[in-house]
């Protein structure tokens, strides 16, 4: 018999087990050196009196199968908001049950119910298995973006230099 999966919102009560997941997502992916967030980090800032995230979790029986981190974003050129999807992550003994779908679509829904017209997420360069995963469900590759990204020190000093230096 096919055990019922249940989504529920994120707590903060969930924050271990969120980090853990992220951690498993990082080692997953090979990059488990880049994360250097810790627990407190996603209780301050996730769970705090103006988050900057949520969390959307995938439970079977009660055990935690996966979680969908987002938060909204909003299109200049098509007026409307949306939802960016960083972290979707399901368990190895919960996989093929269609939970990140599950996740994503319900993600979706959320969006659409605040007005939300498009669901957006970034997907590591060597991860074969969630690109083919995304195309399945429609969500395919921009060929017209790229992401580019400043971190630590190189951040720091771009943004505490003057706004009119050269």
């Amino acid at each position: 018999m096919s055990k019922a999966i249940t989504l529920r919102p994120g707590t903060i009560d969930d924050v271990d087990t969120i980090y853990a997941a992220l951690l498993k997502l990082g080692t997953h992916i090979g990059a488990h050196q880049e994360i250097t967030s810790t627990a407190d980090d996603l209780r301050r800032y996730g769970f705090g009196e103006k988050p900057a995230f949520s969390t959307l979790i995938a439970e079977v029986d009660s055990e935690f199968a996966g979680l969908c981190l987002h938060f909204p974003i909003f299109s200049t050129w098509m007026g409307r908001p949306g939802v960016y999807v960083q972290d979707l992550y399901v368990e190895d003994p919960f996989r093929g049950r269609r939970i990140g779908e599950k996740l994503l679509r319900r993600v979706a829904k959320e969006c659409r119910a605040a007005g939300g017209v498009y669901l957006r997420l970034s997907v590591d360069t060597d991860n074969e298995t969630a690109k083919a995963f995304y195309e399945r469900l429609g969500i395919g590759w921009s060929s017209y973006e790229q992401t580019q990204k400043i971190v630590g020190d190189a951040f720091f000093a771009f943004a505490d230099a003057p706004e009119d230096s050269a």
